[in-house]
């Protein structure tokens, strides 16, 4: 039986992204332990779901921290040499570093970086240089890098971070695949209409959906400055606001984001299919992003989208096809995007259903775990 490792830094990206795919793995034989940053009550409800599972906490703080560092690789060496494990896979910034670390020292034969974003593209600097320095030690410290978009594949390989034989992705991108039974366009005026039901939103008006944290890496700045510009203009918009409050310090005008009653803040939400049902178009103005779940999420509820031209969002969509791109960090297109379609009716309708079909024909979580699991396959052999 072989033996998988699996490390992230915190728990919910366990939940977010590995969890579907645990079934498989035990189905398939594989032997498979989690490593991540867990409450007691968290390990045992997750040991409940999974009594095939290892599970080990470890506390790898998130951030910028030296004392966590020491702390992390050490505890996490000892699971990885105690484990003597075939394939140690591991994605999240923090977690990457140290398990490549970790795992390098403990001499784990296949060590995977899943590579879903890259924190120094969006920084400047001295910053900007270390977390570079970061992610060049943790690609070349893998055995095997598999980015989950073909846009920083490329951009990685033209950087030298690594080459063309240690590096791949899995089908056509993404970290898991959409599920379409969640995701289920069936269901989307039932969704519609409950989900303006509950927030006061009139049948009439026009929703913009923005998903994910509060954060300047985001493009809540320029989205929200856009947002401004647009209600100048319409009335009738209003912004659905689908993510934690985190990082309120990096926002502009944080008091303009707290007081506007047009901007309807959801928080965290386990649904957020019903939310993206419930609009009219998607806006992702992030300064980076491994891949952008969300936008595939938004097309498979038929709801066409704007992204920022980097990569990763411009490989979940069709330019001009399923959304519109935009330059990156600029309010003005962002606003003059999202009139164009609060204005076109048939052009949203047209979009939204090529992006569905376009969710369907290249993401379906179905094939993507057939894929993976093949992968992984191949990799322990």
């Amino acid at each position: 039986m072989k033996k998988i490792c699996i490390v992230t830094t915190v728990s919910s990206s366990i939940d977010n992204w590995i969890r579907p795919f645990l079934p498989l793995y035990h189905a398939e034989g594989f032997e498979v332990s989690i490593v991540t940053n867990m409450t007691a009550e968290y390990k045992t409800a997750f040991e409940k779901d999974f009594p095939y599972v290892h599970a080990f906490s470890v506390n790898m703080p998130r951030g910028a921290d030296p004392v966590g560092t020491l702390r992390s690789i050490p505890a996490l060496y000892r699971i990885f040499r105690n484990g003597k494990f075939d394939l140690l896979q591991y994605s999240t910034p923090n977690a990457s570093f140290y398990s490549a670390i970790a795992g390098f020292f403990a001499r784990v034969p296949v060590r995977l970086y899943c590579q879903w974003g890259m924190v120094f593209v969006s920084c400047e600097g001295l910053k900007r240089t270390v977390f570079r320095t970061i992610e060049k030690i943790t690609c070349r410290l893998s055995t095997n890098v598999q980015p989950d978009s073909f846009g920083n594949l490329r951009f990685c390989r033209e950087q030298g971070f690594y080459d063309e034989k240690k590096s791949e992705v899995i089908w056509n991108g993404s970290a898991k695949g959409v599920d379409l039974e969640k995701f289920d366009i069936s269901k989307k005026a039932q969704w519609r209409s409950e989900i303006r039901a509950q927030y006061g939103i009139a049948a009439d008006e026009t929703v913009l959906c923005f998903v994910g944290r509060l954060g300047r890496d985001k493009g809540c700045n320029e989205l929200f400055e856009a947002f401004k510009k647009i209600t100048d203009t319409r009335e009738d918009v209003k912004l659905l606001f689908v993510g934690p409050i985190e990082k309120e310090e990096t926002i502009d005008d944080i008091g303009y984001f707290r007081a506007e009653d047009k901007i309807v803040k959801t928080g965290r939400v386990p649904d957020v299919e019903r939310y993206l049902a419930a609009s009219d178009v998607f806006i992702l103005p992030s300064y980076r992003e491994g891949f952008g779940m969300s936008v595939v999420e938004a097309e498979a509820m038929g709801v066409p989208v704007v992204v920022t031209d980097i990569p990763g969002p411009t490989d979940a969509m069709k330019r001009d096809e399923t959304g519109i791109v935009i330059p990156l960090k600029d309010a003005d297109a962002i606003a003059a995007a999202a009139l164009r379609l609060i204005e076109d009716g048939e052009k949203r309708e047209k979009f939204g259903k090529a992006g569905r079909a376009f969710a369907e024909t290249c993401f379906d979580q179905r094939i993507f775990a057939e894929k993976l699991i093949r992968n992984r396959k191949s990799l322990v052999r």
